[in-house]
């Protein structure tokens, strides 16, 4: 029987990935959080490793405050860059294949065309900065690995862009989302299940994979549609990144090219944003 470690497992990934595992036995799941398992402590992660053995790691232990990352570099930096090389160390040692979660804001949204995995990344921010940094460490260390990008990721779970969406769609009359950043929302369930078939197959095709949710959407478009669904009242605006300034800069067109991912294990892996959005607004409301 398999046996894989989850980091970070109290976030929305690692809730997700919990949620399914019913249907992924007879894998050997060990969920760990920053309580029981700090990706930044070198020792204990080592540790750890050491006692439990797995034969997989899934990290999901991540800093994702995008805009706080610019107020607190270091702190971001100790989890997404230290805390990967102690799991890329441990790894190591244990002969553990380690399954990264990188982001689309490794590149600076710049090319006007959906990102291949052989594209050079650039980060325009201090998140994406960190996440490319994690990649490095990883293609230098290890030789057995899976970094998986994906991009503007949602669920049911934790704090999101869906979930704050319904509450302002509750609150407020009117919002302004802005219409002129480009990406693929991307449901957290359908991640976790693609997470669970690299693992279920056996599958030795190392490297960067690239996973969203298929079409196209701008920020503004996505919270029309979570709007409508659930059929609220509140109106929907335009604005544009000028206008609605935050700390971090995010990159204009973020669409990941899923091509070898549909190659490795076919194109059903990948469902419409939409439909994938419909299927979480109605988990969330049961």
């Amino acid at each position: 029987m398999k046996k894989v470690l989850i980091t970070g497992a109290k976030g929305q990934l690692g809730l997700s990935i919990r949620s399914i595992t019913e249907a992924n036995m007879p894998l050997e799941l060990i969920f760990t959080d920053r309580e029981e398992l700090d990706i930044t402590q070198k020792d204990a992660v080592l540790s750890f490793f050491r006692d439990h053995d797995p034969d997989y790691c899934i990290n999901c232990a991540a800093y994702t405050q995008v805009d706080q990352a610019e107020k607190e570099p270091d702190r971001c930096f100790e989890i997404n860059v230290k805390g990967v090389q102690n799991l890329v160390t441990a790894c190591t040692e244990s002969q553990c294949i380690l399954i990264h979660i990188s982001t689309d804001f490794v590149f600076d949204g710049k090319k006007g065309t959906p990102y291949c995995t052989t594209d050079k990344p650039n980060p325009i921010n201090v998140y994406g900065t960190s996440k490319h940094e994690s990649e490095q460490i990883i293609q230098k260390a290890l030789s057995k690995y899976f970094i998986v990008r994906t991009s503007w990721l949602y669920s049911e779970y934790g704090n999101n862009f869906v979930k704050t969406m319904l509450r302002l769609g509750e609150e407020r009359e009117e919002i302004l989302v802005v219409n002129d950043q480009i990406g693929s929302p991307t449901y957290s369930g359908d991640l976790a299940a693609f997470l669970f078939r690299l693992i279920g197959e056996d599958n030795q095709e190392w490297g960067v994979y690239h996973y969203s949710n298929k079409g196209k959407a701008s920020w503004f478009e996505f919270a029309q549609a979570i709007i409508e669904i659930k059929g609220l009242e509140c109106m929907v605006f335009p604005t544009t990144s000028e206008e609605y300034k935050t700390a971090a800069k995010r990159p204009a067109y973020s669409i990941l090219d899923t091509t070898k991912t549909e190659r490795l294990l076919r194109p059903d892996i990948l469902r419409p944003w939409l439909e994938s959005l419909e299927r979480c607004l109605q988990k969330s409301g049961d």
